[in-house]
């Protein structure tokens, strides 16, 4: 068994009758992260580039906000009933001691807050406001991204279970595509590749998530200065209202040749008379 896809017995119905054999699936494992040895949160992910998804995680909650933050990252020891290292643990040493206390993360759409508190939240702790104005992406090119996402995702090829995230220059061009079981995970992945590759932040690149887009996704691109979001599926209410207050572009129902520009709209030009948006 790899450590992202697993095997599983299944029985398949089709008109020609049954059929028994085994199906490739996502692996869902759990991650419990820990700050200094303390537990900061559990999340569930498909394993593979957790120090990535730590990175981004902790950037979006205003834990990080420079790769430097972070002196160390390693698994700690734990075991599954063969004694092999389950690398479920990862411990994050900061460079500045933080106290660690029970905390309700934004990133939750059960956390509480209602809308205003919500946006207020995420405005007092983001980092790096968004440009006024540019980057500028064609119509065209925004509507390939999807496509160009789905290109790489091989582990959804293999499963069909798993969510995935981009983030591309305005010309097209993929710098990081990551997957996951968890969409919050799969942008973490990426954000948290831009932080370690000192691209944070990150204000000439575009972010495609393969699912809707939600707070907290519009949230994470905020946080990481990220001006451009594009969905294959449909923004929610609040994340139209953060994208709106924070001056980030945000596109949904991406497919073919249309789209809808929900905020940010002066971002997204047309050269191609053909393509509606």
């Amino acid at each position: 068994m790899s450590r992202v896809t697993a095997r599983r017995r299944m029985v398949r119905i089709t008109p020609a009758g049954e059929i028994r054999r085994p199906d490739s699936l996502a692996v869902e494992e759990p991650l419990e992260l820990r700050i200094d040895g303390q537990s900061l949160t559990v999340t569930m992910r498909t394993p593979g580039n957790d120090v990535d998804l730590a990175h981004g995680f902790l950037l979006s909650e205003n834990i990080i906000g420079v790769a430097d933050d972070i002196v160390s990252a390693r698994y700690c020891a734990g075991t599954d009933d063969d004694g092999r290292n389950t690398y479920n643990v990862l411990d994050i040493r900061l460079r500045t001691a933080t106290p660690i206390v029970a905390r309700s993360f934004t990133t939750t759409s059960a956390c509480g807050l209602c809308g205003k508190t919500a946006l207020a939240e995420v405005h007092a702790r983001s980092r790096y406001p968004l440009p006024a104005d540019g980057p500028e992406v064609d119509a065209a090119v925004l509507a390939a991204l999807p496509g160009e996402l789905r290109s790489r995702q091989a582990v959804f090829d293999a499963t069909g279970g798993l969510h995935a995230a981009g983030l591309f220059t305005v010309d097209g061009e993929a710098l990081v595509v990551r997957e996951d079981v968890g969409r919050h995970n799969a942008v973490d992945k990426v954000i948290g590749w831009a932080l370690r590759e000192n691209r944070v932040p990150a204000g000439d690149v575009v972010l495609v998530v393969s699912g809707r887009a939600s707070f907290e996704l519009v949230q994470k691109a905020v946080m990481a200065g990220i001006p451009m979001l594009a969905a294959v599926s449909a923004p929610s209410s609040l994340a139209v209202d953060l994208a709106a207050d924070s001056g980030l572009t945000l596109a949904g129902f991406v497919r073919g040749e249309t789209m809808n520009i929900y905020t940010g709209a002066h971002r997204v030009v047309r050269r191609s008379a053909t393509l509606a948006i």
